[in-house]
C-alpha cells in the first residue's frame, strides 16, 4: 500500500505554528491566482541552463507500506563554476569545471519584496525537500537552493541563495519525515481496516424495483472513469444508490476519497445518515461536514486574528494535537462533534473542519468547495495536487444557476463613490484610482438606456488594475493592528471589502471566452451596474470536473437530460439514464385545470376566483395539510384575498409565506406542517394560534422556486396536496433575454433555455413535495391549461403519463373518487 502527500503539503502540516491571522494574509488568495503568470514571466526569461516545472517523486518504504512524495520544482538551473585566478593555463586547461545545480522556487507575491529579509520558512522548506529528492536521485554531494520572490504587481524580483550538503539535507529531512510517521502510520492502519469492512459492506436494504441497475450504472460509471446524469424520481433512494457503489469503488481502490457536493443543508444532513447507516451495518469509514466559517464560528464577530480571537491565538501550535485527538476517537466529524473537539483544545472550529477533510474518506460540503473559483479547496484540487476523488453532486439541477453565479462578477458604480468618501482622508492614491474607475463607468452609463451589451471595457480594467494595486499597497502596509475609523466605519475593512469584490471581477474578466456576455444595466433604483455573465458555465464546471476520478450528476428534475447535460459540463463520452420509480403510480392523482392559467394578459378577478375555487374544491373533499404554489408573491396575495373573502371556512387554516422570513417563521410555517406538537418554538403574541387537529385543513400559500418548494421532506400525511399555478416561467427581464438570444445564436431553442426549462424545473421540484414514500397518497394539481401543450408535455417525468383534464366545476368529483379509492 502507498500513502500520497503532496512536498507542499507535508511540510505545511508539520512545520505550520503560531497564529491564524488573516490580516496578514489578505493578498495570498490573490497571489495565487496571478502566480501562475509570474511563474511562467520568470521562467520564459531563463535560458537553457533552466529546466522549468521539474516533477521529483520520492518514495520512503517501511516494513508494511510505502509513502510516495511528490511535487513539482519549479526550476532546476544547472551550471559548471570553472575556477578562477590560475595563472598557468595548462594547469588551468587540465581542471575539470565543477557542475553546480541549483533548485528555484518562485513566490508571486504583493508584499514590498524589498522589506523581505530572509525567506519564508515554509517556503523555504518546500524548496529544500525537492533538493534532497533530486541530490539523491542524481548523486549530488551538494546543491543549492534559490527563493525567487517576485512582487505581482511591479514584477521586481528578490533573491535568496542557501547551500546545503547532501548529508545536511537528508538530516533534516529525515527528521521531517519522523515527524509525519505517527500520522502515516495510522493512516496506513485505517485505510487496512476500511478497505476490509467495504469488502464484507452489503446493500443495506432489499433492493427496490430498478434500485441495483441503478447502483451498477454507478459503479460501471466510475469503472469507467466517466460522468453519469441520472434523472432520479423521489422514492428511487439516489442518495444510497450514488453512495454504495461509490463506497465499494473505493474497496476496488478506484478512488479513495468522496465529495458528496449539495446545494443545501438539508442534503448534508441525508448523505451523512446514509454513510452513518453503512457504519451501522460494519463499513469502517470517516466522514467529514463541512460548515461555512460564520455559522460555525464561536465569537460573535468572525474575525481571524490574535487579538479578537483567543481560538485564533496559537491555534497552529495545538492544532495537530486536536486533530489527532479527534482522528483516533470519532469516525463522524459532523458539526457539533468539531465543536465539541475545538473547544477542548481551543483551536478555530472552521480551519479544524478543513483539516480534517484530509483524513476524512467522504466530505460533505456546498458546491462552492470544489467549483467556486476562490473558495475551492487548493489542499486537494489546486494546480500541481492530484488525487483520486469521485464527486457526487446531488440536486444537480441547481448546479446550473450556481455555476453562473459563481463564474460571473458585478460591479456597481455607486460603490466606487461610497468608498471614495471614506478613503479620502487616509490614501489619496485609493481616492485617485477610485475616481478613474468611476469616470469609466460614467462613460458606459451614458451610453446605456436600460441596458446594453458591450464589448470591450479595457480602459475600465486598466483603471481597476490600478486601483487595485493601490489597494493592496494599502492592506499590506496596514494590518489592521491600528485601524483607521472615519465616520464610525472601519477603513481597512471598507476597503478590504471592495478589495475581494475587484479581485473576483479581475479574476472572472480573465476567464472571458464565448459563453460569456458582458452587460452594463440601470437599476430599479437609479444605480449602474457592470456585469460579466457566465451565460454557459460547462466549461468552468467541466475543468473543475476533469480533477475527479468520475462525476455522478442525480435529481429527482434533471430533465430533459440533454439540457442539464450540455450545461453541466457533460460530454458525447458520458452517460445519463432514467432510473424508474418505485411508487405505485395509483396513488398520486394528477390533475390539469384546462380552464384556468397565469398568463399575464389573464390575470382578472374571474381567474383569481376561478384558482381559488379550484383550491377549495379540492382541499373540502380532505382534511389534511395542503400547499399551493404560485408564480409570485403579487399573484399569492390577490389569490389569497379573493380565497378568504369567498371560500374560506372555519375549519381551514391558511398560512402565507412571506419574502423575508426569519429562521423562526421559516421553522414555524413547516413546523405546522409536521404536526401542531412539533410547535415548540416561542413566538410572537400575534402569531400564537390555538391548534386543533380534528377536522381541520391546513393550506399554505407558497411561492413556486421559493425556500418550501424544494428541499423539504414532508412525508405520510404531512402533505396530501400541491396545487401549482401556472408553469413556473421566470419572469421576462434583462438577463433572462440575454440567455435567450445567447442560445438562439447557438442554435437552440432560447425560449427553452431561458423559460420553459428553468420554470418547469421549479413545477417538478413543487410537485415531488407530496409523494415521498410508498407509502404516501396525495395530490398533483398543475392549474394553467398551457401544461396541455405538446412543449410541456414532452417534459413530463414518466411517472405522469396519466393524468386528468379538469375544470372547475368537475374537480371536485374527480377529488372525491380519488380519495373514496383510497380510504
Amino acid at each position: 500500500m502507498e500513502i500520497h502527500i503532496s512536498v507542499r503539503g507535508l511540510v505545511e502540516f508539520i512545520l505550520r505554528s503560531g497564529d491564524i491571522d488573516n490580516r496578514h494574509t489578505v493578498s495570498s488568495d490573490n497571489a495565487m491566482a496571478e502566480g501562475g503568470r509570474i511563474h511562467r514571466m520568470i521562467q520564459r526569461r531563463m535560458d537553457s541552463n533552466y529546466k522549468a516545472e521539474v516533477s521529483l517523486r520520492y518514495i520512503h518504504k517501511t516494513s508494511e507500506y510505502a509513502i510516495l512524495i511528490e511535487g513539482r520544482a519549479d526550476g532546476v538551473i544547472t551550471e559548471w563554476e570553472h575556477p578562477t585566478a590560475l595563472v598557468d593555463k595548462e594547469v588551468e586547461e587540465s581542471i575539470v569545471a565543477k557542475q553546480v545545480v541549483t533548485i528555484d522556487e518562485i513566490k508571486g507575491t504583493y508584499r514590498d519584496i524589498h522589506k523581505m529579509k530572509a525567506p519564508v520558512p515554509v517556503h523555504l522548506a518546500q524548496a529544500k525537500c525537492y533538493a534532497y529528492i533530486y541530490a539523491m536521485q542524481n548523486g549530488l554531494e551538494e546543491i543549492r537552493v534559490r527563493m525567487t520572490y517576485c512582487n505581482i504587481d511591479t514584477e521586481e524580483i528578490v533573491y535568496f541563495h542557501e547551500a546545503y550538503t547532501f548529508v545536511e539535507l537528508r538530516e533534516w529531512f529525515e527528521e521531517i519525515l519522523e515527524q509525519y510517521m505517527k500520522w502515516a502510520d495510522f493512516e496506513f492502519a485505517w485505510k487496512q481496516k476500511r478497505q476490509e469492512s467495504i469488502k464484507q459492506l452489503a446493500f443495506p436494504f432489499p433492493y427496490r424495483q430498478g434500485q441495483k441497475q441503478l447502483v451498477t450504472y454507478v459503479y460501471q460509471t466510475i469503472y469507467h472513469r466517466k460522468k453519469l446524469f441520472i434523472e432520479a424520481p423521489t422514492g428511487v433512494g439516489k442518495t444510497i444508490s450514488t453512495v454504495f457503489p461509490s463506497v465499494k469503488a473505493i474497496g476496488e481502490e478506484r478512488a479513495d476519497k468522496i465529495f458528496y457536493l449539495t446545494a443545501k443543508t438539508i442534503a448534508r444532513t441525508v448523505a451523512a445518515d446514509a454513510f452513518a447507516l453503512l457504519r451501522k451495518n460494519g463499513l469502517a469509514f470517516k466522514t467529514v461536514i463541512l460548515t461555512a466559517k460564520e455559522k460555525i464560528c464561536f465569537m460573535d464577530k468572525t474575525e481571524c486574528n490574535p487579538e479578537q480571537c483567543p481560538y485564533a491565538k496559537g491555534h497552529f501550535d495545538r492544532i495537530n494535537d486536536a486533530i489527532y485527538d479527534l482522528l483516533i476517537a470519532e469516525d463522524d466529524y459532523s458539526r457539533e462533534v468539531i465543536e465539541e473537539y475545538a473547544k477542548k483544545h481551543q483551536v478555530c472550529p472552521f480551519e479544524m473542519c478543513l483539516d480534517m477533510s484530509l483524513f476524512a474518506d467522504a466530505v460533505i460540503c456546498d458546491y462552492n468547495y470544489v467549483f467556486d473559483p476562490h473558495a475551492y479547496l487548493r489542499r486537494f484540487f489546486a494546480e500541481g495536487v492530484s488525487g483520486n476523488y469521485i464527486f457526487l453532486i446531488d440536486e444537480a439541477h441547481n448546479l446550473l444557476d450556481r455555476g453562473r453565479e459563481m463564474y460571473s462578477a458585478i460591479l456597481c458604480k455607486e460603490d466606487f463613490l461610497k468608498l471614495k468618501k471614506t478613503v479620502k482622508e487616509v490614501s489619496r492614491k485609493i481616492e485617485k484610482n477610485l475616481d478613474k474607475c468611476n469616470k469609466e463607468l460614467l462613460a458606459l452609463k451614458r451610453e446605456c438606456e436600460n441596458y446594453k451589451i458591450v464589448e470591450s471595457i479595457t480602459p475600465f480594467i486598466l483603471a481597476l488594475n490600478r486601483l487595485h494595486s493601490s489597494m493592496n499597497q494599502y492592506l499590506e502596509e496596514h494590518d489592521g493592528k491600528n485601524d483607521i475609523r472615519v465616520n464610525d466605519v472601519n477603513v481597512r475593512e471598507e476597503i478590504l471589502e471592495f478589495y475581494f469584490e475587484i479581485s473576483h471581477f479581475l479574476d472572472i474578466y480573465d476567464r472571458l471566452d464565448d459563453n460569456y456576455v458582458m452587460y452594463t444595466e440601470m437599476e430599479s433604483d437609479g444605480s449602474f451596474i457592470l456585469k460579466l455573465f457566465c451565460v454557459n458555465p460547462s466549461v468552468n464546471l467541466k475543468d473543475c470536473m476533469i480533477k475527479a476520478v468520475s462525476s455522478i450528476l442525480f435529481s429527482a428534475t434533471l430533465l430533459p437530460i440533454q439540457y442539464y447535460k450540455k450545461l453541466l459540463g457533460g460530454e458525447e463520452m458520458d452517460y445519463e439514464v432514467y432510473a424508474e420509480s418505485t411508487f405505485n403510480p395509483a396513488k398520486k392523482a394528477l390533475f390539469i385545470g384546462s380552464d384556468v392559467t397565469s398568463r399575464y394578459t389573464r390575470r382578472t378577478d374571474m381567474e383569481f376566483y376561478n384558482i381559488g375555487s379550484y383550491i377549495h374544491e379540492i382541499v373540502k373533499n380532505r382534511h389534511g395539510n395542503y400547499m399551493v404554489f404560485f408564480p409570485s408573491y403579487t399573484f399569492m396575495h390577490q389569490v389569497y384575498h379573493v380565497y378568504e373573502q369567498y371560500f374560506m371556512t372555519e375549519n381551514v387554516e391558511c398560512l402565507q409565506q412571506s419574502e423575508h422570513m426569519s429562521e423562526t417563521e421559516r421553522e414555524y410555517f413547516l413546523n405546522r406542517f409536521e404536526g401542531n406538537e412539533a410547535c415548540d418554538i416561542t413566538l410572537p403574541v400575534a402569531m400564537e394560534i390555538e391548534f386543533e387537529e380534528e377536522d381541520r385543513s391546513l393550506v399554505g400559500f407558497c411561492v413556486v422556486g421559493g425556500i418550501f418548494s424544494e428541499g423539504i421532506d414532508l412525508k405520510h400525511d404531512r402533505l396530501i396536496g400541491a396545487i401549482i399555478v401556472g408553469t413556473g416561467i421566470p419572469q421576462v427581464c434583462n438577463e433572462r433575454e440575454i440567455l435567450k438570444n445567447f442560445f438562439d445564436g447557438q442554435g437552440d431553442n432560447g425560449f427553452d433555455y431561458a423559460y420553459r426549462y428553468p420554470g418547469m424545473n421549479k413545477v417538478l421540484q413543487s410537485a415531488g413535495r407530496v409523494i415521498r414514500t410508498a407509502e404516501d397518497v396525495g395530490i398533483v394539481a398543475l392549474l394553467d391549461d398551457r401544461f396541455l401543450q405538446p412543449a410541456y408535455q414532452k417534459m413530463f417525468p414518466r411517472e405522469w403519463d396519466n393524468y386528468e383534464v379538469v375544470t372547475t366545476d368537475r374537480i371536485a368529483r374527480r377529488v372525491e373518487r380519488f380519495w373514496d379509492e383510497w380510504l
